[in-house]
């Protein structure tokens, strides 16, 4: 998770004049950890779901709702800039969306330089899943012209200087040979066209995802600076662009928003336009266990930097910044309010009713199961329930089936709940390419079917699975491994011939008739290059019976 540096001096300049003592007190109970503090700053961790925390303006914003120096919605005016931005068609396949904000009367110096670049790779890592759905680029505005065109061209058909470069480069080039391009490349491998960003004169600013261009470098002298964000996700893409945008306002700066004219449609960016959320008073009772009148509700939700209204006395209608992208129900608008209440004064109670804590017999076995893999040389991994049909399906050659849905997705990777654990592993092998051979990896987890026998109308399944990648995997190799696993967990090792459209035809078995059911054998070619490996691939998965 993100760790970032907040100097004292810092907060102090973005109103917030409290000791080092109190502060350290404080961001604990704000949701985060700290890593350490001396007489200068304090490095604080936070979790993922809050990236508006990860500058120090960020942090400033909250701490004034915590300590009280201001409440509710903070306000930022947006001016319309009357600059446009035209997305050219080409793009629609490669990069697709695109949101861009100015931001004027900066003031950047060598340490604010460094920490916005930092607070750009935070965001790159945490929304932008290491560029892949999202990345920023920020750039100075007073050396370019509106209105600016994002475009697909071919790999040796412009030239510019990358930053940190003293010579012009082709894409293509960039890609071969500049430290970026290389560390990025696999982004833009699939397309033969690349993004860019010119301005009305073709100066380019960016090649999106992989760098700025050298003409619009920020340095202590910029002003006025204009951020593009662009990714595969639209809604990814607009909430880094409100994040970026708000985080610079809080040190005075104005900002400006352009209209993007897409083939399809037209926009104005950044929108920081408040979302509203209703919230019953009855459930803040029942969730945070404790009584609060709705006007202390409003008081506690102002503190966390939101607007709120009573309606009635059962409900209260929030409105909640454009920068919280992590409020999605109605529960983390309840968790807000537990947070400004302060944990610290919740008092514990005993449950009414008498238990004796036990190890869950459903988890029992695994442990000895990581006691035999590991024993194997296998190295665990633990990946998300959630997936998407992409990965889960189409990678893997299979037929889309009955699966259970995320209603409302934050993101086009997850959309689904796991029916197998064999796309995270070969994910996990895609994101770890640079690592020496072999690598034998496994999880035990869970998988939710479709069963409408249950009351919830889910099954939950537990199921191993292991892959194993270098030049000479092969069949041989993953049968006595799973002959191994078998054999020690006590079960009988009796195989037949199975088609599998993930494996080699004639080079998969599926386990018969020994109270667990699964399959193993070399993963097919196809599988292999969809997940970008360059190495024969074997693994297996087991299926344990039912509760």
């Amino acid at each position: 998770m993100p760790v970032i540096t907040v100097e004292y001096e810092d907060l102090k300049e973005l109103g917030v004049d409290i000791s080092r003592d109190k502060l350290i007190k404080i961001l604990p109970m704000m949701g985060s950890d700290i890593e350490e503090f001396d007489e200068k700053s304090v490095k604080v961790e936070f979790f993922p779901n809050r990236p508006d925390l990860l500058s120090v303006e960020g942090v400033a914003r909250s701490l004034k709702g915590f300590i009280g120096l201001e409440k509710g919605l903070a306000s930022y005016k947006v001016k319309n800039s009357g600059m446009r931005v035209y997305v050219d068609k080409s793009v629609t396949e490669i990069r697709p969306h695109i949101g861009m904000g100015v931001v004027k009367n900066v003031n950047f110096n060598d340490k604010k330089l460094k920490q916005v670049m930092e607070f750009q790779e935070d965001l790159h890592w945490v929304i932008g899943r290491d560029r892949k759905k999202v990345a920023i680029g920020i750039h100075n505005l007073d050396v370019v012209k509106a209105p600016f065109t994002y475009k697909a061209v071919k790999p040796d058909e412009v030239r510019f200087t990358p930053l940190d470069c003293d010579h012009e480069m082709t894409p293509a080039q960039i890609l071969r040979e500049h430290p970026k391009g290389v560390e990025y490349a696999h982004l833009l491998e699939r397309f033969d066209r690349y993004p860019l960003i010119v301005d009305k004169d073709g100066n380019v600013l960016s090649m999106p995802p992989i760098i700025n261009g050298e003409l619009t470098k920020l340095t202590d002298e910029t002003r006025n600076i204009l951020i593009d964000v662009t990714g595969t996700d639209e809604r990814a893409v607009m909430q880094t662009l409100n994040i970026i945008c708000t985080s610079f306002a809080e040190s005075n700066g104005k900002i400006e928003s352009l209209k993007i004219i897409r083939p399809e449609k037209e926009l104005e960016t950044p929108d920081l336009t408040a979302k509203t959320k209703k919230l019953k008073v009855s459930n803040v009772t029942r969730i945070i266990g404790i009584k609060l009148e709705p006007r202390t509700i409003v008081d506690l939700l102002g503190k966390a930097r939101m607007d709120a209204e009573v309606i009635s006395d059962d409900e209260i209608e929030v409105k909640i910044p454009a920068y919280r992208i992590d409020i999605l129900h109605e529960v983390d608008i309840i968790e807000n309010v537990a947070i400004q209440y302060c944990f610290n004064n919740i008092e514990p109670e005993i449950p009414a009713i008498p238990t004796i804590g036990e190890e869950d017999p459903w988890h029992v076995i695994d442990n000895l199961i990581r006691e035999i893999m590991i024993g194997l040389g296998f190295q665990e991994i633990m990946s998300l329930m959630l997936t998407n049909e992409e990965s889960h399906y189409r990678k893997m050659r299979l037929e889309e089936d009955e699966r259970v849905q995320v209603a409302q997705p934050i993101s086009t990777d997850r959309t689904m709940i796991r029916k197998s654990l064999l796309n995270g592993l070969l994910e996990f092998l895609e994101a770890n390419r640079h690592e020496d051979m072999p690598q034998k990896i496994f999880e035990v987890g869970e998988v939710v079917y479709l069963d409408r026998s249950q009351e919830t109308n889910t099954r939950l399944v537990k199921k191993l699975a292991g892959a194993i990648i270098h030049s000479n995997a092969n069949f041989t190799e993953i049968k006595s491994t799973v002959a191994a696993i078998i054999e020690n967990l006590g079960y009988k090792f009796r195989i037949e011939a199975l088609d599998h459209p993930s494996f080699i035809k004639g080079r998969c078995a599926k386990l018969k008739d020994n109270g667990l059911t699964g399959f193993f054998g070399e993963l097919h070619p196809e599988v292999i290059t969809n997940f970008r490996l360059e190495y024969p691939v074997v693994a297996f998965e087991i299926t344990f019976p039912a509760r």
